[in-house]
């Protein structure tokens, strides 16, 4: 059964621990779209101006770019997680990086025209609007710190104890790439936590 756009609205709005009343439910949901995707589809290309924020109901998703033609991975999203190429979308410009799909995924976007409207109009979606924001920016600023300061494998245990979907579900060198360790370091750190473990 297709879960509605005023289920998910309501799903997102108590996520972000958010409550918002009927009106504004439906508000949130009437400017909601569900996109699916297989696997291995591009959601947003470089280049692309990054015009809404993506709700992952269900599936794995992944943020990257090109450096000095080596493909690195910026984050990986799954099922209830908020999507979004944060500079190009506040700045609405080109971005650099770039969305594909790791497992066949069924997202909601939520046009930044619209919810910036709504956010005006009702300070209770404005607050959830906000909410969306402080998110994004505290997780950013966890995960700098963890790749900036912590060994290997204080990062492998950080990603186990936050996201184990991610170390369940994606593939491993796209979760060594995330960690910034290659491929043989991340099994070398598996093995050793699942020893100790």
């Amino acid at each position: 059964m297709m879960t509605t756009n005023v289920e998910i609205a309501r799903k997102i709005a108590s996520q972000y621990h958010c409550p918002l009343g009927r009106e504004q439910i439906h508000a949130l949901a009437g400017i909601m779209t569900c996109k699916k995707y297989k696997k291995g589809e591009r959601i947003l290309d470089e280049k692309e101006v990054c015009r809404a924020m993506l709700y992952l109901e269900k599936g794995m998703t992944r943020q990257f770019y090109f450096k000095y033609e080596k493909d690195l991975t910026e984050h990986i999203g799954y099922d209830g997680g908020m999507i979004i190429c944060l500079e190009s979308y506040l700045k609405q410009e080109p971005t650099r990086l770039m969305v594909e799909t790791l497992e066949p995924t069924v997202l909601w976007e939520i046009p930044k025209a619209d919810i910036d409207r709504l956010a005006l109009e009702d300070a209770e979606i404005g607050v959830l609007y906000r909410k969306f924001f402080e998110y994004s920016l505290i997780d950013s600023q966890i995960k700098a710190d963890t790749l900036r300061f912590e060994p290997a494998h204080e990062r492998y245990n950080k990603l186990l104890q936050l996201h184990p979907e991610i170390l369940k579900r994606a593939p491993l060198v796209y979760i060594a790439s995330l960690l910034q360790m290659t491929p043989e370091t991340l099994s070398r750190v598996r093995s050793a936590s699942v020893t100790n473990g």
